[in-house]
C-alpha cells in the first residue's frame, strides 16, 4: 500500500479548476473524482480480501447473485440485467466460475433456447467465506460511520436514479 499523501490531491484540483475560472463546475469535479478515487480503494481492498477465495469482486457478485436466488439459478441474460454487466463481462466472469468448480451452465426445464447459471455446493461454500471476509474485513472496516453510510447511500440511490439505473 502506497503511503498517504501530505495533501489531498482533489482538494488541489478543486482549487485549481476555480483558480482557472471553472468554479461553478470545481465542487461537482471534486466530489465524481473523490467517488472514483474511493470506489477504486475500495474495489482494491475487495479484491485483495477475495483473492485468497480465487475470486474478484467481479466474480463474487456473480456468486452472491446466485446464492440469494430463490432456487440457486438464473438465467444468463437475468442475471446480467441484475449485475447491471454486458453479457460478454458476464460470460468472462461465469467462465471462470465454472472453471473452477463453483458454477455450472445447465439446460433450461422448459426454455429451450435458454442456459441457467447454477451456483453448485462448492461455490456455495466459497461464497459463505467470502462474503464472511468481506464483512468482517471491508464493510465492518469501511471508515464510514453508520449516519454518513446511509446518507452517502441515499446520495448516490439519488444520482442513480436520476441517471436512470433503475426506476
Amino acid at each position: 500500500m502506497n503511503s498517504p499523501l501530505p495533501r489531498d490531491p482533489i482538494a488541489e484540483a478543486r482549487e485549481q479548476w476555480v483558480s482557472h475560472g471553472w468554479a461553478s463546475e470545481a465542487d461537482a469535479m471534486a466530489a465524481i473524482t473523490a467517488v472514483m478515487r474511493t470506489a477504486s480503494i475500495y474495489l482494491q481492498r475487495a479484491d485483495a480480501i477475495l483473492k485468497p477465495h480465487g475470486l474478484t469482486f467481479a466474480r463474487f457478485e456473480v456468486l452472491a447473485l446466485l446464492g440469494f436466488s430463490k432456487r440457486g439459478s438464473l438465467p444468463m441474460s437475468r442475471a446480467s440485467e441484475l449485475l447491471q454487466v454486458h453479457a460478454t463481462s458476464l460470460t468472462n466472469s461465469v467462465d471462470r466460475l465454472e472453471a473452477t468448480g463453483l458454477v455450472q451452465r445447465i439446460a433450461h426445464p422448459t426454455d429451450g433456447r435458454t442456459r441457467l447459471l447454477e451456483l453448485n455446493p462448492q461455490g456455495l461454500e466459497v461464497l459463505n467465506a467470502a462474503r464472511e471476509d468481506l464483512n468482517k474485513m471491508l464493510f465492518a472496516q469501511s471508515n464510514l460511520a453508520p449516519k454518513d453510510a446511509t446518507e452517502l447511500f441515499e446520495i448516490l440511490s439519488r444520482f442513480r436514479r436520476a441517471s436512470c439505473d433503475f426506476l
